[in-house]
């Protein structure tokens, strides 16, 4: 069964997704900066679910539940019932924020304690496919562990050393998230976040295929050096080497990569020349979509040199817009949406204010960039131009 999970943009919810996948073959991960985005994400997903014949799993981590969210439970639910018994999808919820369950009684939904599962409680949404489970006393990286039954009823079993090096991860995830600060894990949890924020928007973006499977190498082989021994320091001290071998890896074989390059100068060029990032405007200018600035000035620079484009534009969720350009159009980019700056480095403002995704982006920044030409034809003058009599 095909499994979608929708995870926090924190080191918790990338946790819960380095985990689900040393289970389960989890095809596509969408990660959510900020809670008020997770509404609009899982509407996205419900229209394509109600078009898909065969049964998926969707699984989501660490996400508080608000008014949006909890509105989508409902419509997924009444969804599901309405299709045949063999083709019903399966939502699993993984929450541990205590403000889920306020929202979840506010919106008088009934919640209690889950009588299969000891400690957690399980919102009732009259369909047996639906398991909406929050736990306070543990993470949503332990969570994803303990519950692996619900989204991969056949897990694959990881090899001695990787489970040793996820149990590592999850304790350490779980005293940092929880702030155990008495806990012996939670110096190496704090090690571990620190890691994390400095790579995790700075070499291979969201958006990218390669981006889960670094991350989670990234944690995987911290959580070793954890489990050997390591203190914070040196952990520090070698996240450079990490970081740099975990680039070997994925530019292994690579056309046109120079080893002799930093990491991200390697990486920007080989994310440059990669389709899943951008996504081309009808006058040829390639929008990409949440990049960390420095990767955008990077890749930006690095796809124009190949002649893939001659302006390019990253939109932030926040809804800034920065435009490069080498033919001087930038500006003019930027002028459309109340911005200025250079001829060939600018930035505006969406007229929304924040974008959910690139589609969303794309959606508020092709009318504007590239408006239709006016439709004259209910006009009189179309009409005398047309008449024959």
């Amino acid at each position: 069964m095909i499994v979608t999970q929708i995870s926090h943009h924190d080191l918790d919810g990338y946790g819960a997704t380095t985990v689900a996948a040393a289970f389960a073959a989890v095809s596509r991960v969408v990660h959510v900066a900020r809670y008020s985005d997770v509404g609009p994400v899982v509407e996205d997903e419900l229209k394509r679910l109600r078009g898909t014949a065969a049964p998926e799993t969707l699984l989501m981590t660490d996400l508080g539940l608000e008014e949006p969210t909890i509105a989508f439970l409902r419509r997924f639910a009444a969804m599901n019932r309405g299709r045949a018994e063999e083709a019903r999808h399966r939502l699993v919820v993984l929450d541990h924020h205590a403000s889920s369950i306020d929202q979840l009684k506010r919106q008088n939904l009934e919640i209690g304690p889950d009588p299969d599962r000891t400690g957690l409680l399980r919102a009732d949404l009259s369909d047996p496919e639906v398991f909406v489970l929050i736990d306070e006393a543990h993470c949503a990286t332990r969570m994803a562990h303990d519950q692996r039954g619900l989204y991969a009823p056949e897990p694959k079993v990881p090899e001695e050393a990787a489970a040793a090096d996820l149990a590592t991860l999850i304790e350490a995830v779980e005293a940092l998230d929880l702030w155990k600060k008495g806990e012996p894990a939670f110096a190496g949890g704090l090690a571990l976040d620190e890691m994390f924020w400095d790579s995790v928007s700075t070499l291979v973006p969201a958006g990218h295929p390669w981006h889960d499977r670094f991350v989670s190498d990234l944690l995987m082989a911290a959580a070793s050096l954890l489990r050997a021994g390591s203190t914070p320091a040196e952990l520090e001290r070698r996240s450079g080497e990490i970081r740099a071998g975990l680039v070997d890896g994925l530019l292994a074989g690579e056309a046109g990569d120079d080893p002799t390059l930093t990491a991200r100068q390697r990486l920007a060029r080989a994310l440059a020349r990669s389709d899943a990032l951008f996504q081309p405007l009808s006058d040829g200018t390639l929008l990409s979509f949440g990049l960390d600035s420095g990767t955008f000035q990077r890749v930006s620079d690095q796809v124009m040199e190949a002649g893939r484009a001659k302006r390019v534009v990253n939109v932030q969720r926040a809804g800034t817009l920065s435009f490069r350009s080498i033919d001087g159009t930038a500006l003019d980019g930027a002028r459309a949406f109340r911005g200025g700056g250079h001829r060939d480095a600018a930035g505006g403002k969406l007229p929304n204010g924040n974008a959910h995704s690139r589609e969303d982006a794309v959606a508020q920044v092709e009318p504007v960039l590239n408006p239709p030409p006016p439709d004259h034809s209910g006009s009189p003058f179309a009409a005398l131009k047309n008449w024959k009599g």
